[in-house]
């Protein structure tokens, strides 16, 4: 198992998730910290002003009796005054906190050099727990700052007891058994959790399935919905049986500790009433300070509880992510080339996806030439998307390697190398930002570039889907939003199209079907404007996969994929001329355009 594959150590993780939040709110979170023991100190004190109030009345003490009734006064009314402003204090910094977590996340997430983390099962299931637990990760630090001060609650009242008879500090090493069952049951509740995070997974995907308007009509239509209620069930159940078994269980162990404890703490009453013979005011202190050490220790544990399950496995997830982020990019040491001399090659390439063994390109040799028109062909399957993925750095190859003007693709910066690219997929994202924006992220320093879109839009051949909007390009694209349109799939592939053309003289230009919606009328003559232009450079290379041989054939070079192997490669009319895969197929299409 390689290192990316196992969490962080806990204590490591913790300390890297509390730089991150003091990062966020420096002063924020040192008063709020201050405020927390502050608002703690007063509420310790309480049994301590009662053991002086019995003394000061039973002894006739009246400066005794004010001194307790001031400070249990001094005491309620602080407890609550600080309670209050460290509340509205850790409010503001949780708020600052939570963005700065999140965005955090979500730019790691984004930073990933490749997608492999999103088709490995066991990276899946780590994800979507930190997207649950990023929403309360800001909990943490409020969690840090009430354990804090339940702690120095223990403290004060230990003390306390101990001024009694030091053998009262027993008490405290009742309580010790409820602390390790607090701290434990997480751990287990969570690794349960986990182990079922795939059931819980499918029992949300399922939920959306049955509930969301993009699959409604086919849900309908073929009206599974019940079936897909009763494996939403089944799913469900698969997680949360062995999650309650394990709830139900520490259960057990925790309030056998808490019995434990319960059982002290009468022994300690006794002991100083009956054995010690101690005077009232000292029962009363123990008496007082024993029912809150219960309370004290119930929040405490309680707090390290929470800390265990969210803190201590969300921050070692946030952790990881983090380090699973930085090696994507480590060894990146080769600058990204400026021109293409000469060209790229691929070198004995082999790829199998993530938790598969079969090889979905076996062995390809092959060099694309700067200047050219690359076309790559081949039945579904056969590996043309996944070489376009290969190129762009979304997988690193399982065997050989993919050499960019003779520097190694691995060894370049991701972003770097993907600043040469430009492109469009037929996979493509609906984007639900203004049409400006939608087509604008294509080329981030000039995404408020109008001049810029407009000319992509042009390119793109999107111009009569922005004609045909009310606001133009300042039209709100998804129509869950504030005057907010829908497109059809045929207007979003045409957005998605002059997204793809928005940076103008990539190094590499990569069209993976994105004209399906098409016909191939319009498709043909988009297709031969971008040949014209991309041959007016010696520098580019057009990457283009479609299955429709009456674009590919335009082509300077085609290169022929079947069964994950690169079987033929040549011009068209070398191709047609050698009778081989290429011939075939294009005279199958060919026959059913007759």
């Amino acid at each position: 198992m390689s290192s990316t594959d196992d969490l962080p150590p806990a204590l490591p993780a913790m300390w890297r998730a509390l730089k991150r939040g003091y990062e966020a709110a420096p002063s924020l979170l040192s008063v709020s910290l201050g405020l927390a023991l502050a608002a703690a100190l007063p509420d310790a004190l309480l049994a301590l002003w009662f053991k002086l109030l019995a003394d000061g009345v039973l002894g006739g003490r009246r400066g005794l009796v004010t001194t307790a009734a001031v400070g249990l006064g001094v005491s309620a009314a602080a407890t609550w005054f600080l309670r209050v402003i460290s509340e509205r204090t850790q409010r503001r910094f949780r708020d600052q906190v939570t963005i700065a977590l999140e965005s955090h996340v979500a730019w790691l997430q984004a930073s990933v050099a490749t997608v492999e983390h999103h088709e490995r099962p066991v990276y899946l299931d780590r994800l979507a727990m930190l997207r649950n637990q990023v929403f309360v990760l800001d909990h943490m630090y409020m969690s840090l700052f009430t354990t804090c001060g339940w702690v120095l609650r223990l403290g004060v009242t230990v003390a306390l007891l101990v001024s009694i008879h030091p053998a009262l500090a027993l008490l405290a090493a009742f309580a010790l058994p409820t602390v390790l069952t607090s701290t434990w049951r997480p751990g287990v509740e969570r690794a349960a959790e986990e182990r079922g995070a795939s059931a819980n997974r499918l029992a949300r995907h399922l939920f959306d399935v049955a509930t969301t308007a993009p699959p409604g009509k086919e849900v309908r239509v073929t009206r599974i919905g019940a079936r897909l209620v009763a494996q939403r069930r089944a799913a469900w159940e698969r997680w949360y049986g062995p999650v309650a078994q394990a709830r139900r269980r520490s259960a057990a162990w925790h309030a056998l500790a808490w019995a434990l404890f319960g059982a002290a703490y009468v022994g300690a009453v006794v002991f100083v009433a009956s054995v010690l013979a101690s005077p009232p005011g000292a029962v009363l202190l123990v008496l007082a300070a024993g029912s809150r050490l219960s309370a004290y220790i119930g929040g405490t544990v309680g707090e390290i509880g929470f800390l265990r399950g969210i803190w201590l496995e969300g921050s070692r997830r946030l952790a990881w992510l983090e380090d699973y982020a930085a090696a994507q990019s480590r060894g990146a040491d080769v600058p990204a080339p400026d021109r293409l001399g000469d060209g790229i090659r691929f070198e004995h390439v082999s790829f199998a996806y993530p938790g598969t063994e079969r090889l979905v390109l076996d062995d390809v040799d092959l060099r694309l030439a700067p200047g050219s028109v690359v076309a790559i062909v081949g039945e579904n399957g056969a590996g043309k998307t996944t070489l376009v993925k290969l190129l762009c750095r979304l997988y690193q190859p399982t065997k050989g390697r993919i050499l960019v003007d003779g520097a190694e693709l691995a060894r370049m910066p991701p972003a770097t190398w993907r600043s040469r690219l430009a492109g469009a997929f037929q996979d493509f994202f609906r984007f639900e930002f203004r049409v400006r924006h939608t087509v604008g992220v294509g080329d981030l320093p000039r995404l408020d570039d109008r001049p810029a879109v407009a000319a992509a839009v042009e390119r793109g051949g999107a111009r009569d889907v922005v004609r045909q909007l009310a606001a133009g390009l300042e039209t709100q694209l998804g129509s869950t939003w504030p005057e907010g349109v829908e497109l059809s799939f045929g207007q979003w592939q045409k957005l998605a199209l002059a997204r793809g053309f928005m940076r103008e003289r990539p190094l590499v230009l990569v069209l993976d079907e994105p004209t399906a919606a098409l016909d191939a009328e319009t498709e043909h003559a988009l297709f031969e404007r971008y040949a014209a232009a991309a041959r007016g450079s010696d520098d580019r290379i057009t990457i283009l996969v479609s299955h429709r041989f009456s674009t590919v054939r335009m082509a300077d070079f085609i290169v022929v994929l079947h069964g994950s192997r690169l079987v033929e490669s040549g011009t068209h009319e070398a191709l047609m001329a050698r009778g081989g895969r290429y011939a075939d197929l294009y005279r199958i299409q060919a026959a059913a355009y007759r």
